[in-house]
Order: C-alpha cells, then structure tokens, then sequence
C-alpha cells in the first residue's frame, strides 16, 4: 500500500477479512481511560487512603493537618509510589500486581514520618506509624482491588481496547495476533498487519489471520489512519531495513505506544540487566533461582503443605473415597504413568471418576492437532459422582501424596503420560524443557486457562515461562489464582 491512498480505503482494509471494525471515537476515549486516565484515579485513590489513614492515628485531619509528623505518610508515600512506576502498567499488567512495592513504599513513607518527629524533637508512637502505613496499605490494596476489577470487566465486555498494528506475520506475529484476539485482557485489539511483502530469500510470508495493511515504511500512516494506539514489532522479514527505525521513531511521535518481541525471548527473564559497550546495549541474563536455597525451600513448602493439607482434609477425603466406592464398582484410586522431573516416570494419582473400562489409548484415542491430551478422551465413561469431582477438581486431591513423595510439587507443569511426551517432544519446540523441575498439582498455564484439550504449544510456553520466571512469590501467586480457578467448570 502507497502512502496515497485514502484513510476510507485503508479503513475498509483495516475491517476486512476476519479483522474486527476500527474503535469508535467513543471507544477510543475509553482505551485512552484504560491507560493514563486510570492511573490518574490509582494516584488519587492512594493519596486519599493515605491520607485517610494518617489522619485516622494523628487524632483527625486537623491534628494532622496542625503539624503532625504523620504527615509525611501521604506525601512520601504517593511520591515513592510515583518513583516506583506504579502508576503505569505494560499490557496486561493490573493495578494490584505489584503491591508489595506499595507496602515497601508506605513502610518506608511511616519510617520516615519517625525520622521527622526525632529530627523535630516530637514524639511520635511507633505504634501511631505503624497503624499508619497498616491502614494506609490496606486502603491502597482495596482501591486498587476495585479499579482492577472495573478495568477488567471493562476489558472483558470489550468496551475498551486500544487498537493495535503487528509488524510482521511470521510465526511469531500470528500467534500473537491470536492471543490478543482471543483474549480481551490484555487490552489490545489487533487490526491488521504491516510487513514486508516476502524476505531476503523470496519466501513469503505465513497466511495472516488479520489483513496485511502495508509495508513498514508506511507504518506511521497506517497507525494514524486507522487510528492505532499500539504497534508491536514481531519477527518481520524486513526487521533490519533502514525504514523500521524511522517508522518506529514517527510512531512514537504521534503518540503511538511500541513494543518490541525481542529475539531469544525464551532465555529472558525477569532478572535480565540492561548494560551497554559503548552505545551497543546489551542484555545480561541471569538465570532463575531453581537450585540451591530457594529449591530446598521450595519442597519444604511442599512437604509442609501437602502434610498440613492431608490432616485437615482427611474427613473430606474419606467421605470422597466412600462417594467413588458407593458410586460404582472399581477401585477408589485411578493410577496412571506420569513422566516427572528429568524424565522420571511416576504413578499420578486421582480418585476414579469414570466406569472400569479399558484405556483410552485402547481405543486408539488421539488428540486433536495441536492439542494436549487430556478431560474426556473417547467414550465418556464418566460417572455422575465423576462429573462432580472433575469439575470441581477434587479428583486431583489424592496427588497430595505424590507431591509428599517427591515425585511432584504444589505448583510445577502438569505431567504427561510418557507415550505423549516422546511424541510431543519431537514436535514441540521446547516441550522437553518443562521436565527441568517438578510437575505440579496446579501451574501457570492452568490457572490462565489452558486446562484439558487447549493449545498445546501455549501450554509449553507457559510453563517454560513459569520456569525462567521462577520465584517463591509466583508460587504463592499461582495458588491464589487456584483458588478461584477450581470453581470454572474445565477439565484436565
């Protein structure tokens, strides 16, 4: 596409195919509320539960107003905050993720109301400070709770999403053109494409899900014509041609956001350091903390945990396993071969929830292209007491033992049966890098949905990411996020 054609032409473009119509001034105003506007309201809702909290231990706000050393609390507080970038979420990113810089930030905000006080010759109860910061992060955490939880209905419902370009519809580009599209919570809706027409070598591009708008020279007008707010290099053939750094720069100054797939995205991490040989930036990269202290730590938790929650489920497992025994003739307990950590194989265990019958892979069951095994395989041979447990989860609870073994963690990837693993292996990249540590009652790519007979290779990308992402803190994490995703109605 020329730089002459016309913004209705390239609107009709930008709606064709399988792309969903342009925003609406409307929804656009709605995307730019999604964004700056929010966090506006974020910084107005802390500074006020601050402040709220503050005055709640100096005695009212005109104590606090009056000269009180608690007066540092809102002030410092909402300026840490602001240094901390807690005002700015990247795509997909929440209010409430990072809440444990909050409460470092009102933790030091009380800290330094004491410091004023000593400094000044006023006592100040540690205890007064303390309440402070106390309330002033719950106040915090409650604000941003409702803020989120408004931005994601919005999101969800689809009435605000910023309008997005991909550059490039490699492999790459048109996985993540579909994510997007599939998942309205991260805020992007992808309109088209912009790529070059083929690569150095003449091959052309992959059959794109969403129309291809142009070239990359003409990103800049492509972006304000169709009235994109975000662009998002992938791995395009013409990466490295003169034009994408001045069409990345002309965006940025119509106030168009970028984002950059970087090559190796696989081996980066949360912990990578940005450093530089002269004016060539470099990327270090450090790994995650899956040896050592943090490991032993790790399966202390597990040990504790699957102990703690074998004692004070013990009613409910019995009555379980008289349920499964009552409800039709077989045995309680349903084995099957799992593969574990570094390719040991294992006996996983879950109450028995279908009819005594032979196995699926008996019946010549496979998944479908693309797919993990997994939920109902062939004929359903579920029970009704099978279809309880299996939508509730509770099927899962007996691999309470297999984790206190050893042979699985709390939070890990799901194991597969070794027959699966020798195929998937040698049609997935990276599959056979999620035996790199424990398989797990509930992981990453199950709490975000991928349960049953999903995406196969969005399963391994999760729980490769999960992996290189490591951290006690994601744990903890994953098992909140547990918690709400037993009661969806999905199977694994």
């Amino acid at each position: 596409m020329s730089l002459a054609e016309t913004e209705t032409e390239l609107l009709q473009r930008a709606t064709a195919g399988t792309a969903e119509p342009a925003l609406a001034p409307a929804q656009r105003g709605l995307a730019t509320w999604d964004g700056r506007a929010l966090g506006v309201l974020c910084a107005l809702s802390d500074l006020a539960a601050l402040g709220i909290a503050a005055a709640v231990e100096a005695g009212g706000p005109r104590d606090l107003l009056s000269g009180s050393p608690l007066i540092v609390v809102p002030l410092l507080g909402a300026a840490l905050l602001a240094a901390r970038g807690m005002y700015s979420w990247g795509i997909g990113g929440s209010p409430i993720s990072a809440l444990w810089r909050a409460a470092e930030a009102v933790a030091v905000a009380a800290m330094g109301a004491v410091v004023l006080a000593t400094a000044q010759g006023d006592h100040l109860d540690v205890a007064h400070a303390a309440g402070a910061a106390a309330l002033g992060f719950a106040g915090i955490a409650a604000g941003r709770t409702a803020l989120w939880a408004g931005q994601r209905r919005a999101r969800t419902r689809r009435h605000v999403a910023r309008p997005t370009l991909i550059v490039g519809t490699g492999s790459i580009g048109t996985r993540l053109a579909r994510r997007l599209a599939e998942d309205p919570r991260y805020g992007l809706r992808p309109i088209g494409f912009v790529d070059a027409p083929c690569d150095p070598d003449g091959h052309q591009s992959e059959p794109s899900p969403l129309p291809v708008l142009g070239t990359i020279g003409d990103l800049p007008a492509i972006a304000e014509m169709a009235g994109a707010q975000q662009a998002i290099i992938a791995f395009s053939p013409a990466a490295h041609d003169d034009c994408l750094w001045p069409a990345i720069r002309q965006c940025e100054r119509v106030g168009v956001r970028v984002s950059i797939v970087p090559r190796m995205f696989d081996a980066l991490n949360g912990r990578i350091v940005y450093e530089h040989v002269g004016g060539l930036p470099l990327l270090g990269l450090r790994p995650s903390a899956r040896r050592g202290a943090a490991l032993a730590v790790k399966r202390a938790i597990d040990i504790v945990g699957s102990l703690t929650a074998l004692i004070l489920l013990w009613p409910l497992l019995a009555a379980l396993a008289l349920a499964v025994r009552l409800d039709s003739p077989g045995p309680i307990l349903f084995r099957q071969r799992r593969v574990g950590l570094d390719g040991q194989e294992f006996d996983v265990l879950k109450f028995r929830t279908m009819r005594v019958g032979p196995p699926p892979t008996a019946n010549g069951f496979r998944p479908e292209p693309g797919c993990a095994p997994g939920g109902v395989e062939g004929d359903d041979r579920r029970t009704s007491l099978g279809r309880l447990l299996r939508r509730t989860s509770l099927d899962e609870l007996p691999q309470l033992l297999n984790i206190l073994r050893g042979e699985m963690s709390l939070v890990g990837p799901r194991p597969e049966r070794p027959e699966f693993v020798a195929e998937f292996e040698r049609e997935i990249p990276r599959y056979g890098d999620r035996l790199r540590v424990r398989c797990g009652l509930t992981g990453w790519a199950q709490v975000h949905g991928l349960r049953g007979q999903t995406s196969l290779e969005d399963r391994v990308e999760w729980d490769n990411f999960y992996i290189e992402h490591w951290s006690l803190w994601l744990d903890v994490k994953i098992l909140v996020m547990t918690v709400a995703a037993l009661f969806r109605p999905a199977e694994d």
